[in-house]
C-alpha cells in the first residue's frame, strides 16, 4: 500500500513544490490588483517618459518603412543627395513617416516631430568643416539647416509641431546649439528667441548661454573683413538680436506686450545687455591690448550700441535703455574715492577719455536731451555710488557736445552749492567742486575758468558763505581738507582770488592761505608762477613763468583789441600780483621792436597803460630807447640794407618797400596797401630816372624779350631789390595770415604795375 500510494502522493506534491515564472507572477498579481483608472495613466506616462529617453532619433525614421532598400531617411531629405530630395514629396513622407511612428509609441505627433527636428538641428550644428568659434554656420551647414527648415515650415503648417517642446529639446543641448541656428529658427518663425528664452525654467542659464554666444559673435565680427559674406550674417543677426533684447527688456509699455506675455524674458534681456555692457567696460577699464579678445569684443558691442542698430525700436523703449545704459556707466565698479578723483580729474577730459567711451556717450546724447541728460545725472549722484572716473568724463562730453551746457552745469552747480550750505552737506559741496573744474578744463570758450567760478561764487557778500559764521567755518574747513589732494593751480587760485570775508573772521581766512602757501612750498611750487590767464587743462601742471607771461600778454591783447579797454585780469595783477606783473608781465609785453607809423594794438595797449600809470617810467623810457634803435637798424625779416641802398638813389624805394611789408602784416592797414604800392610806383619812377610824362607814355610799358641786352647797372640794381622785397613780401604775409586773406587786398594796385617796370 505504501508503494502504491508513493507515486500518487508524489503527484499530489509536485505542482507544490514546482516554482513559478517571472510571467506568472507577474498574472497572478495582476489578477489580483483592481483596475485604477489613475494608476494606468500613471504607468502609460511612465513609459512614454523612458521611451523618450531611450529613443534613437537620428535613426528613428529608418525604422518607419518596411522594405530595407526603402527605408527613408531624413538625413538624406535634408542633405539633398537621395532622390526623394527631388520629387517634392520629401515633407510629406516624413510626415506620414511621423504620424505612423507616433501613433505606434503612443505620442503625439507634434511631440515627436518636435524631438526630430531638435535632434537634426543639433546634428548640423555639430557637422562644421571649419574650426568652429561656437557662433556661425559655414556654408554647407547653413544650406542643410535651410532644407530642415522648410520640412519644418510643413509641420507647423500642418498642426504637427510643437513650439514648446522644441525648445525644451534644444535647451537639453544647448551647448552644442550655435548662434546663427537659433537666428534662423527665429528669423522663419520656426521658434522665436522670446519662446526659446521662456521655455528655460533657469534664468541665470539662459543669461549665461546668451551672454556667451553674444560675446564671442563679437569677437568673431571684430575680426571679420566687412566686406565678406560671413560679415553681412554676423551684422544681421547680432542688429536682430540686440533690437529684440532692447524692445522686450525695456518695452515701457505694457499694454504693447500682450496678455499672455512672459515676464521671464525682460528679465533674461535686461540682464544679457547688462552683462554684454559691463564686460565692455571692464576691457576698457583693464587697458587690454587692442588684439586682445576681450578688447575686440568691446570694440564691436561699443560699435554696435553707437551705431544705428537701436534705431528700429519706438522711442520709449530707446530712451529707457540708455537711461539704464547710462546709469550703469555711471556705477560700474565704484572702486575710487573723492580724493582721488580730486587728483585724478584733469586725466579724465574729453581729450583724454578712450575713444570707445566717448562714441558711446555721443550716442546717448542723441537719444536724451540736455536737460535728460543733467536730470539723468543728478539723480544716479543723489541716489548710487558713482564711479567718478566716468561721472567726471561724462560730464565734459556734455560740454563739450551741447553749447546749452555751460548754463545747465552752472545752473546744477549753484542749485547743490545752495543745498550744501543750507545742510553743511560735504557730499553736495565736494561734487560742485569736482563739476565746476571738469567743465573748467575743457577751455574757457565752453565754460568759465575755475578761477572766475570761484570768484563769482565766493568773492562777494552775496555768496553763500557770508550768511554765518557756521557758514565760513564750513567753507574753510571744506577747503584745508582738500589741500593735501588738491593741484597747485587750484591753490593758487584760491590765494590769488580768496573768498570774501568779513574782518572780524579774517582768521579763518589766513590760517587758509598760511596752509595752501605751505603745502605750494611742500610742491615748489611759488604763488606767483600763476598767469593771469591761467590754463586748467594744459598738460603741464604750472608752466614756467616768462613762458605763461607769454601766453598772458597775447590773451590780454586780444582782450584790449576786443573791448578797447585794459582787461580786467591786468588792472587786478597791476595792484594785487605786483611781483609778476612787474617782473615777468611788462617784460615780455614791452620787448624792443620796430615801432609802426600807425600804432597797432601792441603800441596802444602800451600807451594805455603808461596813460593809467602802470608801467613804471624807467621802465617805459627803456622801451623807448629800444624801440628807436631797433628803427636805427631795421633787420627787415632778414634783408641787409646797406649804405648804398639806404642813403643812395634807391633809398626811397627801400623804404617804400619796407612800408608796404609792414602794412602787409598789420590787419589795422589793410586799407592802405593801395596807398602803399601807389608810393612803391612813384618812388620806383624816381629810382628808374623817369619823369612823370615818361611814366604815362606807352614807350615805358614793360616789354617782355629774350633779345633785350643786359640792363644797366642802376636798373640791375633795382630789378634785385623788387625780387628780394617781393620774396620777402610773400613770406612776411604768409606767415602772418593764409594767402586768401591778403591776396585781394593789393589788387587795387595792380592797374599801376605794367608802368612800374
Amino acid at each position: 500500500m505504501s508503494v502504491s500510494r508513493a507515486p500518487g502522493a508524489a503527484s499530489d506534491q509536485q505542482p507544490r513544490g514546482r516554482r513559478r515564472t517571472w510571467a506568472e507572477l507577474l498574472a497572478g498579481r495582476a489578477g489580483k490588483m483592481k483596475l485604477d483608472p489613475e494608476r494606468e495613466q500613471k504607468f502609460r506616462d511612465s513609459a512614454v517618459r523612458l521611451l523618450r529617453r531611450q529613443l534613437n532619433l537620428s535613426h528613428l525614421l529608418l525604422e518607419v518603412e518596411g522594405p530595407p532598400h526603402k527605408k527613408l531617411s531624413l538625413s538624406q531629405l535634408i542633405d539633398g543627395d537621395g532622390p526623394e530630395a527631388h520629387t517634392g514629396l520629401s515633407s510629406s513622407l516624413i510626415g506620414s513617416a511621423l504620424r505612423d511612428q507616433a501613433s505606434q509609441l503612443g505620442l503625439p505627433v507634434a511631440v515627436l516631430s518636435s524631438q526630430v527636428v531638435a535632434s537634426s538641428v543639433v546634428q548640423i550644428c555639430e557637422a562644421g568643416t571649419e574650426p568652429s568659434h561656437g557662433v556661425l554656420l559655414d556654408l554647407e551647414q547653413r544650406k542643410k539647416l535651410s532644407s530642415l527648415l522648410e520640412i519644418t515650415q510643413y509641420l507647423l503648417a500642418h498642426n504637427m509641431f510643437s513650439r514648446l517642446s522644441f525648445c525644451q529639446e534644444l535647451w537639453k543641448v544647448q551647448n552644442s546649439l550655435l548662434l546663427e541656428a537659433v537666428w534662423h529658427l527665429h528669423k522663419q518663425n520656426i521658434a522665436s528667441l522670446p519662446e526659446l528664452l521662456e521655455s528655460h525654467a533657469d534664468v541665470q542659464a539662459v543669461v549665461a548661454w546668451l551672454f556667451r554666444n553674444l560675446h564671442g559673435l563679437c569677437e568673431q565680427s571684430e575680426q571679420m573683413d566687412v566686406s565678406c559674406p560671413q560679415a553681412d550674417i554676423a551684422r544681421a543677426v547680432l542688429s536682430d538680436f540686440v533690437q529684440m533684447l532692447v524692445l522686450r527688456g525695456f518695452q515701457t509699455n505694457s499694454g504693447l506686450r500682450g496678455e499672455a506675455e512672459p515676464e521671464r524674458v525682460p528679465q533674461v534681456a535686461a540682464a544679457v545687455l547688462q552683462r554684454m555692457l559691463a564686460a565692455a567696460l571692464e576691457a576698457l577699464a583693464a587697458g587690454m591690448q587692442e588684439e586682445s579678445s576681450a578688447h575686440r569684443a568691446a570694440r564691436h558691442w561699443f560699435s554696435v550700441l553707437s551705431g544705428h542698430t537701436c534705431g528700429g525700436i519706438s522711442t520709449d523703449s530707446s530712451k529707457s535703455f540708455f537711461r539704464h545704459t547710462l546709469t550703469q556707466i555711471l556705477t560700474h565698479k565704484p572702486v575710487l574715492k573723492v580724493s582721488d578723483a580730486i587728483q585724478m580729474q584733469r586725466e579724465w577730459s574729453f581729450a583724454r577719455t578712450h575713444s570707445l567711451l566717448t562714441s558711446l556717450y555721443r550716442r546717448l546724447f542723441v537719444v536724451l536731451s540736455p536737460e535728460e541728460l543733467v536730470g539723468h545725472v543728478q539723480e544716479v549722484l543723489e541716489t548710487h555710488e558713482v564711479n567718478w572716473q566716468h561721472v567726471l568724463s561724462c560730464v565734459s562730453a556734455l560740454v563739450i557736445c551741447f553749447p546749452e551746457a555751460r548754463r545747465l552745469v552752472t545752473d546744477w552747480a549753484a542749485r547743490w552749492l545752495a543745498r550744501a550750505f543750507e545742510n553743511f552737506d560735504l557730499d553736495s559741496m565736494v561734487t560742485v567742486f569736482l563739476l565746476v573744474r571738469q567743465a573748467a578744463l575743457e577751455g574757457p570758450s565752453l565754460f568759465p575758468s575755475y578761477a572766475d567760478w570761484f570768484q563769482a561764487s565766493f568773492g562777494s557778500a552775496r555768496g553763500p558763505h557770508g550768511c554765518s559764521k557756521k557758514a565760513l567755518v564750513f567753507l574753510f574747513k571744506f577747503l584745508s581738507d582738500l589741500v593735501p589732494f588738491e593741484a597747485p593751480r587750484y591753490l593758487q587760485v584760491h590765494i590769488l582770488h580768496p573768498p570774501l570775508v568779513p574782518s572780524k573772521y579774517r582768521s579763518l581766512l589766513t590760517d587758509y592761505v598760511s596752509l595752501a602757501r605751505t603745502r605750494l612750498a611742500d610742491l615748489k611750487v611759488s604763488v606767483e608762477n600763476m598767469g593771469l590767464y591761467e590754463d586748467l587743462s594744459s598738460p603741464g601742471d604750472v608752466a614756467e613763468p616768462h613762458s605763461q607771461a607769454s601766453q598772458d600778454v597775447e590773451k590780454a591783447l586780444a582782450v584790449f583789441e576786443h573791448t578797447g579797454r585794459i582787461p580786467a585780469a591786468v588792472m587786478e595783477a597791476s595792484i594785487f600780483r605786483r611781483p609778476y606783473y612787474v617782473s615777468h608781465f611788462l617784460p615780455a609785453l614791452l620787448t624792443p621792436r620796430t615801432l609802426p607809423r600807425v600804432p597797432d594794438a601792441r603800441a596802444a595797449f602800451v600807451e594805455a597803460l603808461k596813460r593809467a600809470d602802470k608801467i613804471p617810467p624807467s621802465l617805459y623810457a627803456a622801451y623807448c630807447q629800444a624801440c628807436s634803435a631797433a628803427e636805427e637798424k631795421p633787420a627787415g625779416l632778414g634783408m641787409k640794407a646797406d649804405s648804398s641802398c639806404t642813403e643812395g638813389p634807391l633809398g626811397p624805394l627801400t623804404a617804400a618797400l619796407q612800408e608796404l611789408r609792414a602794412a602787409m602784416t598789420d590787419p589795422t592797414q589793410y586799407d592802405a596797401i593801395s596807398a602803399r604800392v601807389a608810393v612803391v610806383s612813384q618812388r620806383l619812377s624816381s629810382a628808374l630816372g623817369l619823369s612823370e610824362d615818361d611814366a604815362g607814355s606807352e614807350v615805358a610799358k614793360a616789354q617782355l624779350s629774350v633779345l633785350v641786352p643786359e640792363p644797366e647797372q642802376r636798373e640791375q640794381k633795382v630789378v634785385d631789390l623788387l625780387l628780394t622785397s617781393f620774396c620777402q613780401n610773400l613770406m612776411a604775409a604768409s606767415s602772418f595770415a593764409p594767402p586768401d586773406r591778403w591776396q585781394a587786398a593789393p589788387d587795387a594796385g595792380l592797374s599801376q604795375e605794367p608802368h612800374l617796370l
